[in-house]
């Protein structure tokens, strides 16, 4: 596996401190954009988005974070700066594995792991499956276990169905994706939470044709039902583990964290009050809090 590494002024670091921009391949050539801060030898934390944000959804905790830690902020394949192949599956065991192979690829033997919405989906996952190379978890706002709101169950369902159909996939790839989630974003956008910058990065390339097919072809691998595999197994997780949730969250209920924090063992649950979805914007500082939190609890050795 190849990598290419260079520095950026994009992000909140200056000077030496500035994020470091690299490639990694990790599944048939394609490519996946990551942005490391801190001290390179320093213990690592992976931070992992969700839907449809990119690495920039961490931006206010990146610099807190890497005042001790290497953090390290991927685009998923597909999102942000990585490639969107559609050669590849992009199934939940498929993703689940490819993130293994992100950490192989970043010569990681085991990591601090964190993940919003899909990245806690995938987080998860791979907690249960590989639990020697997880130090430590945090899940913020993830249908986790479960899955939507059933409003929002209903849309990725159908979303999903004509990702699938080949009589419906035509007309679904020149929907206006990037308009769409724009105006669900809007709110964010309008409480300052969220710039305009961050959120052409989020879904501009939602508005070219490559774009919109590379999103059906995701969502055609995509299946909304919960995983009952996952929930069977949170009594395993033996890694000190963290729960962050936004209480007010349209799309995922606030029991999703409460059924999490009760079956893992010793979980920290942190709810907050007047905070969405987008927990990391909403609540900055707390949610810097409840990670370096979880960062300081003991972890048991963790090997590949």
């Amino acid at each position: 596996m190849s990598t290419q590494s260079r520095n950026t002024g994009a992000g909140t670091g200056s000077g030496d401190d500035r994020p470091r921009a690299r490639s990694v391949v990790v599944d048939g050539g394609a490519r996946v954009a990551c942005w490391e801060s801190g001290p390179p030898d320093a213990e690592p934390v992976l931070l992992l988005h969700g839907y449809p944000a990119s690495h920039h959804c961490w931006r206010h905790q990146i610099p807190p974070l890497a005042d001790r830690y290497r953090v390290i902020t991927p685009d998923l394949l597909g999102w942000g700066e990585s490639d969107r192949p559609l050669h590849l599956s992009f199934d939940y065991d498929t993703e689940v594995t490819r993130l293994a192979r992100l950490l192989d690829a970043l010569d990681l033997d085991s990591v601090n792991l964190a993940g919003h919405d899909y990245g806690g989906f995938l987080a998860l996952g791979l907690t249960e499956t590989h639990p020697g190379r997880v130090r430590r978890l945090a899940v913020l706002n993830s249908r986790a276990h479960a899955s939507f709101t059933r409003p929002w169950y209903a849309v990725f369902s159908l979303i999903s169905l004509a990702g699938r159909s080949s009589a419906l996939r035509p007309a679904a790839t020149r929907l206006p994706y990037a308009a769409i989630h724009r105006r669900s974003l809007a709110p964010l956008v309008r409480a300052g939470h969220l710039d305009t910058g961050v959120l052409d990065d989020y879904v501009g390339w939602m508005d070219t044709p490559e774009g919109r097919r590379w999103l059906l072809h995701y969502f055609g691998d995509y299946r909304t039902p919960p995983r009952p595999e996952l929930r069977r197994h949170l009594r395993d997780i033996a890694c000190p583990t963290a729960v962050i949730w936004g209480r007010t969250d349209p799309y995922l209920s606030p029991s999703i964290a409460t059924e999490l924090a009760g079956a893992v063992p010793g979980a920290e649950l942190t709810m907050l009050d007047g905070t969405g979805h987008w927990v990391m914007d909403e609540s900055p500082a707390e949610v810097t809090a409840a990670l370096s939190r979880l960062l300081a609890r003991p972890a048991p050795d963790a090997t590949s």
